[in-house]
């Protein structure tokens, strides 16, 4: 099968990291027979480099004519300067935005390979398997106004947290969708007890859930939802979170994982069903990590895991993404690792011999 898929490395290590996870696209390209046409783009400080712009109309125009997008990273401490006009993030969020990107799958699976790399006990952090949902295109990121200015008492400024109902609802119905085929349970976070987007939030998750009564829902507030990751993260199954909830407690999630370099995502445009694909974007969590990029110790799981995401979700290729899933295990399993999951008595792989021993292995 024939499929397009734009590339977008961006800055600090994504460029790094997302050719580990091409070359194993080209390993399941020779084991399955496809053909993926990739083609490369620029988004973040390096389109503002070459550009003057975090993302060129050109680039969001073909980003909708491609099966998906695999994505590196954006930002760097070269261009986060709190005056700048634009940011290399506002180059991504510009892209979910446009694409319609609304809900961000984010999946927190422990390896029992690894239940020794956490400052965790291997008894809290053994077979968790969570689904963080993340509401992507609303909320502070996202709401007007938002703007800085001039009051006689000094400088102020305003972020809005704003969602309506139809947004609410979609991303909702897709954490109950998805819970259908896991433990059938789902958490959704809020601050019910002081925001009044939240209250909303409650009212309507209670409302769709009552559509699937097979589903268990609950409510918990935003830190609390927090404490319990780290004490008891087995409780979960799907957790439903606003963006920039759900954007915090999943970086705290990472730790479940040993490390951010070990969690993919997802981010797509519809609720994803079986046999029904969707234009998906598809990028590690762990952003640019401007302090490590270029020293070859990145650890590309992350994006390589999210390429087997975007196997699944918008190309249709199941067997193919398990194929990739299984050879981290492997790989994990024969006790290969990059610095961030090593131990002092560990001689960690570079980031490119990390991604050529699971190339090997699909």
């Amino acid at each position: 099968m024939e499929f397009n898929i734009m590339v977008i490395p961006g800055d600090g290590i994504g460029p790094e990291v997302t050719q580990e996870a091409v070359k194993v696209l080209h390993s399941v390209e020779r084991r399955y027979g496809h053909q993926f046409n990739l083609t490369y783009d620029d988004i973040g400080g390096c389109a503002i480099d070459k550009y003057g712009t975090p993302i060129r109309k050109e680039t969001l125009n073909k980003a909708l004519t491609v099966n998906a997008i695999l994505f590196g990273a954006a930002g760097g401490p070269k261009w986060d300067h709190p005056e700048a006009k634009m940011h290399p993030e506002d180059g991504i969020l510009a892209l979910r935005k446009g694409l319609g990107l609304f809900a961000n799958l984010r999946p927190v699976k422990t390896s029992d390979h690894l239940v020794d790399s956490t400052v965790l006990k291997p008894e809290v952090i053994k077979n968790v398997d969570i689904l963080v949902i993340r509401e992507l295109t609303g909320g502070l990121y996202f709401a007007k106004p938002k703007r800085r200015y001039s009051t006689r008492h000094g400088l102020s400024a305003v972020d809005t947290l704003r969602y309506n109902e139809h947004e609410i609802e979609r991303l909702v119905r897709v954490g109950l969708e998805l819970a259908k085929g896991r433990r059938k349970k789902v958490t959704s976070v809020d601050k019910a007890n002081v925001l009044e987007s939240s209250r909303l939030w409650r009212q309507v998750a209670t409302r769709i859930s009552k559509e699937y009564p097979d589903i268990e829902m609950d409510h918990l507030y935003a830190d609390a939802c927090a404490a319990q990751l780290i004490q008891n993260p087995r409780k979960f199954d799907v957790i439903v979170a606003e963006n920039m909830f759900g954007d915090i407690l999943t970086d705290e999630a990472a730790v479940l994982a040993a490390s951010m370099g070990m969690l993919p995502s997802a981010s797509l445009a519809d609720i994803p069903i079986v046999g029904k694909q969707a234009l998906g974007l598809y990028e590690p969590i762990h952003g640019s990590a401007p302090d490590i990029a270029g020293k070859k110790i990145a650890n590309p799981l992350a994006s390589i895991l999210s390429a087997a995401l975007m196997l699944r979700y918008s190309l249709g290729l199941t067997e193919e993404a398990v194929a990739i899933e299984h050879a981290v295990e492997t790989v994990l399993s024969a006790g290969l690792r990059t610095t961030d999951i090593s131990k002092d008595d560990e001689s960690p792989l570079n980031t490119s011999d990390m991604g050529d021993q699971v190339a090997k292995q699909v």
